[in-house]
């Protein structure tokens, strides 16, 4: 008799090692696409900013000149870096993209000299540009202004087909997430309802019973998210590693709020999923336990 009940006890406990490894598995997915999310963010972002505008110049003009025109662009609220551009760099420049010297054609440079600056993020839109163009175009000093017109409207373009893909994917998996979680917690419940049933049945009350498995269920939540963040940050540093450009669109503060939210999804949908299934096994009857 004594044996049967240890063993009936033993029977009882939860099994909180699968729970909390289904768990972090089911953030780690999750937290996978959450980075890949803010990557392709920052990947846009990136080369938005790297769009460049070249404004050229009539003529030699006088240092005085330059300035002013130098100063006017500056001060517009979309340049985000300026450069003065001579037609011996410019023709350096061309030279490297080019891989063509025309000393042997040509007596003289043919190029003018120009202001080469780059936009901000939030106005790199066709309109926005065109807009930029007349402006800079009705200035005295310039002759003429370019822009990979092209390409910024492959790009807006493209960047808004990648966003709403990634949303869907976003949706659905965090759906299929919580459906995993909770499920996860549940059958982990399961092994321990009759513990539940029979304290309830000596007098003890509902909050006495669900708390110390609330307790455990957040304990166990934060133990999920904190082994998926470890896990994913390891490997978002050997992936860095191995890829250079992923270095140069890391944003820190956006990823430590994607582990935060990771953490807080782990204990928020255990705890709920844990209360829901004690509460659920207190209304039931014994015999509809077996």
């Amino acid at each position: 008799m004594s044996q049967s009940g240890k063993a009936s006890i033993k029977k009882g406990k939860p099994s909180y090692f699968m729970s909390i490894l289904g768990v972090t598995l089911v953030l780690f997915l999750l937290g996978i696409i959450g980075w890949l999310v803010i990557n392709a963010n920052k990947l846009g972002d990136y080369f938005k900013e790297n769009v460049e505008v070249r404004a050229y110049l009539r003529g030699d003009l006088n240092p005085k000149d330059s300035l002013a025109l130098m100063n006017y662009i500056t001060a517009k609220p979309y340049v985000k870096s300026i450069q003065y551009v001579s037609k011996d760099q410019g023709k350096k420049q061309y030279m490297q993209e080019e891989s063509e010297d025309w000393s042997k054609v040509l007596t003289e440079n043919p190029l003018p000299n120009a202001i080469y600056f780059r936009i901000k993020k939030q106005f790199v839109n066709l309109d926005t540009l065109t807009n930029i163009k007349k402006d800079l175009e009705a200035q005295t000093y310039v002759s003429d202004v370019k822009y990979p017109e092209a390409l910024i409207g492959k790009l807006n373009k493209n960047i808004r087909i990648v966003s709403a893909i990634l949303l869907a994917i976003v949706i659905i998996i965090s759906l299929v997430v919580i459906f995993l979680i909770d499920n996860t917690i549940r059958l982990a419940m399961f092994s321990n309802r009759f513990l539940i049933k029979t304290m309830q049945m000596v007098g003890a009350t509902r909050g006495f019973i669900a708390r110390p498995l609330n307790i455990r269920a957040i304990i166990n939540g934060a133990i999920s998210g904190v082994i998926a963040s470890s896990i994913l940050y390891i490997i978002i540093v050997i992936l860095e590693g191995s890829v250079s450009w992923l270095k140069t669109i890391h944003d820190t503060g956006l990823l430590f709020l994607l582990f935060l939210v990771l953490i807080v999804l782990g204990i928020g949908i255990t705890l709920f999923s844990t209360h829901r299934s004690v509460v659920k096994y207190l209304k039931m009857r014994l015999d509809d336990l077996y």
